[in-house]
């Protein structure tokens, strides 16, 4: 992989993981606030502390992995060019 290759794939992994972020917080802001008329209860807790705490971890975790396995690509950062 040449090293302009490894920039661009470089530039497209950091576009994604701000726009993963981006969504994480959507999502907790609307699991925890968007939840907090409800009257729902887990264990005698608010559905919207359980979806803002544990609902925005597992969602995180979700997105995490779907960046490892979609975006994220294994390479070399040796300056050495890699004829294919």
């Amino acid at each position: 992989m040449k090293r302009s290759d490894k920039f661009r794939q470089a530039n497209k992994e950091a576009k994604a993981t701000v726009l993963a972020t981006v969504a994480v917080i959507v999502f907790w802001t609307l699991a925890g606030f968007g939840l907090s008329g409800s009257d729902m209860k887990i264990l005698s807790t608010p559905i919207w502390v359980w979806m803002g705490c544990v609902g925005s971890w597992i969602f995180a975790c979700i997105v995490a992995v779907y960046l490892a396995n979609n975006v994220c690509v294994d390479m070399s950062f040796d300056d050495e060019d890699e004829e294919e």
